[in-house]
């Protein structure tokens, strides 16, 4: 299977649903469960590193991370596919506006968030 770009990746993962016959079960409340359990399993894999294990990732826990990124967007992605949500255009609008948000004369260097400068 081919899948390069979201939309392929959209498609995959409605023919996937459907041949297990899982739509049903694909409500926008179950995908975003599903989504918090999957950052939960992310997060997991960082948890109880050290700042040097962080920095210097084991083959392991890189594998383990990929895994779970993986999940991650394929939910991400089923969920802009249920809303009819094109990420892409939703992540330019993002950073656009974010640009705005924090201008770099005021936010560089600074991890103050912007509405508490």
């Amino acid at each position: 299977m081919e899948l390069n770009s979201i939309e392929d990746i959209r498609h995959a993962l409605r023919e996937f649903a459907d041949a297990r016959d899982w739509e049903q079960f694909h409500t926008i409340k179950n995908l975003l469960l599903a989504l918090n359990g999957e950052v939960g399993e992310l997060s997991e894999v960082f948890q109880w590193l050290s700042d040097g294990e962080l920095e210097e990732l084991s083959v392991e826990n890189r594998i383990r991370a990929q895994h779970e990124l993986a999940d991650v967007l394929l939910y991400l992605v089923r969920i802009s596919d249920k809303l009819d949500i094109d990420l892409i255009q939703a992540a330019k609008e993002k950073l656009e506006m974010n640009a705005l948000k924090y201008p770099v004369a005021e936010s560089k260097g600074n991890a103050t968030k912007y509405n508490r400068r």
